[in-house]
């Protein structure tokens, strides 16, 4: 086994490693060259970003935990899950590429095949390459973190400004997460709806081994809302009434800035317009916890107390103490100016609400036909999780007092609760939604927020899926415990956006 390099000199070591293989994207999951001094069009001075950086990280070894393993973990995930010369393939191109105008073109070219190959994958289309099953979601994303990281320290003659370079590596980050592939058809008889997945999160900490220079287990983390958009995408389904339903989905990052640039608007927003293609439903999901789906019903402006992938959070508490959101913009959702963004306090609103068929939903029973994972806590053993109607949250009930309330907690487990939720109040500030002030929460707020201001009567709302968090073991990259709670929640998931469907007129 190779013993990992130190953080000095990692940055460059990690884009060489992944890089010089001479394998072509029209095969992944080839075998690799041996790896051997990095590229010359790349600048490994150039800083990679906080996700890129965790490209060079190790796990102790699964069979000896005193001892690095022999990859680093995302090239084990990226190789395992067949685009093992994907990025090599990438940075040959780039490096034969003579202009900005050219490169653009390429990421987003590359960018949309990387999309499709993941899809397929997941999908199970065509042979599927590499040790991982087909359902797993973290190839997809340390594939694109990779590519990212060469896009970033590319180095063409002339050189870029930041912002040039910054708008290639989004180009590339929004076209392999599916954003420029959405594609609804026209018609009165198709029902059309657009699904949200997340990439992985919390990838620092965790259980450590012994092993010098390994990092914590959690890097090993997926997420089955990824999962559940790559399976998805480009589906159909026949509604309870005949008509077509099709499916597009597209993954969402877990950090901040990417929001506030208008990564939700701009990939949704256009099919909230008026037109042949305009969306019949529009639903985000993410990963939650225990063994049940929550519905959430009220989103938070408010965000920003826990990090994103990218180690940053606009509003973190000071001295345990929530900040106020009134005059403060960074504990606020703002929202770009192209999709109506205000300053005001209440302009966006501090609160919005889901319009999904909910009693549908629940007695759509979604959970009967899929199996049990081991480790499923959920009390009816006749299903595999719970579906539960999600109506708390937490408001400061005074806008210039960092008292808390909160409401509705914990929700009914039953359909119809015996008493009906409390709403916001009026004049309330929001803190958190249901389903938190992170990221998911944000996702909802968003979307709902358009739908508001499309003024579209159309099922919107979020889904919070259980952890998919379940190892049998401390180091190994996947196991059959992990594999069967993704394959169950993405089963399930499915279901649940079919019962949305099958009320959609």
């Amino acid at each position: 086994m190779s013993t990992p390099r130190t953080a000095a000199g990692v940055r460059a070591g990690a884009v060489a490693l992944a890089l010089c293989a001479t394998t072509a994207l029209a095969a992944p999951g080839a075998a690799q060259a041996t790896p051997g001094p990095g590229p010359d069009c790349l600048d490994p001075s150039i800083p990679l970003s906080v996700e890129e950086n965790r490209l060079a990280a190790y796990l102790p070894d699964a069979a000896d935990p005193t001892v690095p393993a022999d990859r680093t973990y995302a090239r084990t995930i990226i190789e395992d899950g067949g685009f093992g010369g994907y990025t090599s393939a990438l940075t040959a191109a780039l490096c034969r590429t003579r202009s900005l105008d050219g490169a653009t073109a390429l990421a987003e070219r590359k960018g949309e095949a990387l999309w499709d190959a993941a899809v397929r994958r997941a999908q199970a289309k065509g042979t599927v390459r590499g040790d991982l099953p087909a359902s797993d979601d973290r190839p997809l994303y340390w594939t694109r973190v990779e590519a990212m990281s060469v896009l970033r320290q590319w180095a063409p003659e002339g050189g870029l400004t930041d912002a040039e370079r910054a708008e290639l590596v989004e180009t590339f980050d929004k076209a392999a997460r599916g954003m420029f592939d959405i594609d609804l058809p026209r018609g009165d008889d198709v029902v059309r709806v657009i699904v949200s997945g997340f990439d992985v999160y919390t990838l620092d900490g965790g259980t450590t081994g012994a092993a010098p220079g390994t990092v914590g287990n959690n890097i090993r983390h997926g997420n089955p809302s990824g999962a559940t958009a790559l399976a998805l995408d480009g589906t159909r389904y026949r509604t309870d009434d005949g008509k077509v339903a099709h499916v597009e989905a597209y993954t969402l990052p877990v950090s901040y800035p990417e929001f506030e640039r208008g990564y939700l608007e701009d990939t949704v927003g256009p099919f909230m317009e008026p037109g042949p293609r305009q969306v019949d439903a529009s639903l985000t999901v993410s990963q939650a916890g225990g063994s049940q789906f929550n519905l959430e019903q009220w989103n938070a402006r408010y965000h920003g107390t826990f990090p994103g992938n990218d180690n940053g959070a606009p509003c973190r508490t000071v001295g345990g103490v929530p900040q106020l959101a009134v005059d403060n913009p960074a504990c606020n959702i703002q929202v770009v100016d192209r999709w109506g963004g205000g300053d005001g306090l209440t302009d966006p609103p501090q609160w919005t609400d889901a319009s999904l068929p909910i009693a549908e939903m629940i007695a759509a029973d979604t959970g009967a036909d899929v199996p049990r994972p081991p480790g499923d806590t959920w009390p009816d053993e006749s299903v595999a999780f719970g579906v539960v109607w999600n109506t708390s949250y937490t408001q400061f009930p005074d806008c210039t007092s960092p008292e808390l309330e909160r409401f509705n907690s914990p929700p009914p487990v039953t359909y119809p609760p015996s008493t009906p939720p409390v709403p916001p109040a009026e004049d309330s500030c929001s803190y958190s939604g249901g389903g938190g002030n992170y990221l998911s929460n944000e996702s909802a707020y968003r979307n709902t927020l358009l739908r508001d201001r499309a003024g579209l009567d159309i099922p919107a709302g979020h889904i919070h899926t259980p952890d998919m968090q379940h190892f049998e073991t401390d180091f190994a990259v996947s196991d059959a415990t992990f594999d069967a709670w993704r394959t169950s929640i993405v089963a399930q998931s499915r279901n649940l956006v079919h019962a949305v469907l099958d009320t959609t007129d």
